[in-house]
């Protein structure tokens, strides 16, 4: 059996070696190609997303505007209705008022003319008392319901003279009190709640010196 030479192995080694080196250096060749067409695929679609992105970002911004202008625009008008419904409670509250005491103005002179003939009715007989205890409890029964009402009578005799108050009709001179005193209530005044229903007409302490012809002057 013959050997191979020596020189048939080198050549079939050097045939071999040239062999891998190509085959290596077209693997690297595709091994580039790959990794850039892989570099430009993966390249777009960060592009297309920072793009998407930024759209986004303006449509939520333009969003946030939106709802900043809806709200403030729901507050104004949130207020503007709140205030409105407070004027119109405020309105038929005074409205109610109004109505209340110009009633109660109305039914005053029904209880002047009670008090007054309280004051002048002298009853004799049995009769005659019968007739007035059913007048004084008719005249009880309109002033408590008057004081349900929130009627209350001014009781201004000692105070000081108040124009706010009373209203002076005669002046009468006097050393036993102060001038302006007042000294008799000739119609009664009434409060409703804490306003005045109406003035009490009203006697007023005068110096004595300044008067000399009448005791009362009527002013």
């Amino acid at each position: 059996m013959k050997s191979d030479s020596p020189s048939e192995i080198n050549s079939n080694e050097s045939s071999t070696e040239m062999t891998e080196q190509i085959a290596n250096q077209m693997n690297e060749q595709e091994d580039t190609i790959l990794t850039e067409e892989s570099g430009d695929a993966t390249a777009q679609p960060i592009e297309i997303d920072i793009a998407a992105l930024s759209d986004l970002t303006q449509q939520i911004e333009s969003l946030k505007i939106q709802l900043e202008e809806r709200s403030t625009q729901y507050m104004r008008i949130a207020a503007d209705f709140e205030n409105y419904r407070k004027r119109t409670a405020k309105e038929k509250e005074e409205l109610d008022l109004q109505v209340k005491r110009n009633t109660i103005t109305e039914l005053l002179p029904v209880v002047d003319n009670f008090e007054r003939a309280r004051a002048h009715l002298k009853p004799q007989g049995d009769g005659e008392m019968t007739i007035h205890k059913s007048y004084q409890g008719v005249y009880k029964q309109l002033v408590d319901c008057l004081k349900r009402l929130g009627v209350a009578p001014m009781r201004p005799e000692g105070q000081e003279f108040d124009p706010n108050l009373h209203e002076a009709v005669m002046r009468e001179p006097t050393d036993e009190h102060p001038e302006g005193t007042v000294l008799e209530e000739l119609v009664r005044g009434y409060y409703f709640g804490e306003r005045v229903l109406r003035h009490a007409m009203v006697k007023v302490a005068a110096p004595k010196e300044d008067v000399s012809s009448s005791p009362e002057d009527s002013v």
